[in-house]
């Protein structure tokens, strides 16, 4: 889970069937097309579905999954895609009704937008082991990539990810609510938006302008609170994060024992960092790391130590073969 708004809004431009049109940059957010190499940044479809991806480094270097949380966009990971694309193909996808990815049709669910996130790499050919880098409810999508496809996850590194606990910010909680969601999600003002991206770090000197500016572009896509609720109802209630999928999404991939790293900041305001201690439990093969000072995150609020952490452990997978 990540925050009530973020991302990127309606998308311009239209991309012929199975391929791919320039995405156009969110405002005031810059892209990392000049840093990374061979950057593929555009649309892509997908079971009919207009999808946002981006696409760099390497086609035949070692291939990383980059996955958001709710309501959150692929510009999340600014800070990782020049630094990984020299050794490593680096994807990552807009989720379906974020960013500037259209909705999907049917029910929404953990198992339809992994198995979404599947179909993308497929429409973009990579059938590869992935090492799969997920932040809060894309941390939980990674884990059930893993648990449907076991052998398209090579490791997972999971940031203050959702799964670990039943302990959520009352904002996502009263989004659970009918019809208290509906009317919450009405509130598109300036001051709404700073009040969700206050939440997702300690530092408030991230809560840039033009972090605002992303916050209220996305606000206005016409999928974003029909989806947002729906991913929030499915993933809990007013009582926080439901036990059922939680228990059995952590079983399944534990039993796996694959190379995972755990990351966690200590100031988490979505996901308290007690959940860090489940983690250990569930994993006991896992790397941990906790973050002080630092938010909900850790790929924005401490980006260069969060970079070596992740390029050390997926180096060391790598070297093990």
């Amino acid at each position: 889970m990540s925050g009530v708004r973020a991302g990127v809004g309606q998308p311009t431009g239209v991309p012929t069937q199975g391929g791919a049109t320039p995405a156009t940059s969110a405002p005031g957010v810059s892209t990392p097309a000049t840093s990374a190499p061979g950057v593929d940044d555009g649309y892509l479809r997908v079971d009919g579905v207009r999808v946002r991806y981006r696409d760099a480094g390497a086609r035949e270097k070692p291939p990383v999954l980059l996955l958001h949380g709710i309501g959150r966009s692929l510009e999340d990971w600014e800070g990782l895609y020049g630094r990984l694309a020299p050794d490593h193909r680096v994807i990552s996808v807009d989720l379906p009704g974020f960013g500037l990815s259209e909705r999907t049709a049917g029910r929404y669910s953990m198992e339809s937008i992994a198995r979404f996130v599947i179909a993308a790499l497929d429409t973009l050919g990579e059938h590869r082991p992935l090492h799969v880098v997920g932040n809060s409810l894309g941390g939980a999508i990674a884990m059930k990539i893993s648990a449907l496809e076991p052998q398209r996850v090579r490791s997972l590194v999971l940031v203050n990810s959702a799964g670990f606990g039943k302990e959520v910010t009352i904002a996502l909680r009263l989004l659970a609510v009918r019809p208290l969601g509906r009317r919450l999600m009405r509130d598109k003002s300036r001051k709404a938006a700073y009040r969700t991206e206050r939440a997702l770090f300690y530092d408030k000197r991230f809560v840039t302008e033009e972090r605002l500016d992303h916050a209220q572009e996305v606000g206005r896509n016409p999928v974003y609170d029909y989806v947002l609720l729906a991913v929030a109802r499915h993933l809990g209630t007013v009582r926080g994060v439901r036990r059922r999928w939680r228990t059995e999404l952590l079983r399944t991939v534990a039993a796996q024992h694959k190379p995972t790293l755990v990351v966690w900041g200590d100031e988490d305001r979505i996901l308290p960092a007690s959940h860090l201690e489940h983690a250990r439990t569930v994993f006991p093969h896992a790397e941990v790391h906790l973050f002080e000072k630092c938010g909900h995150m850790p790929q924005i609020e401490r980006e260069d130590e969060f970079d070596a952490l992740v390029r050390r452990f997926v180096s060391g997978v790598e070297a093990q073969g």
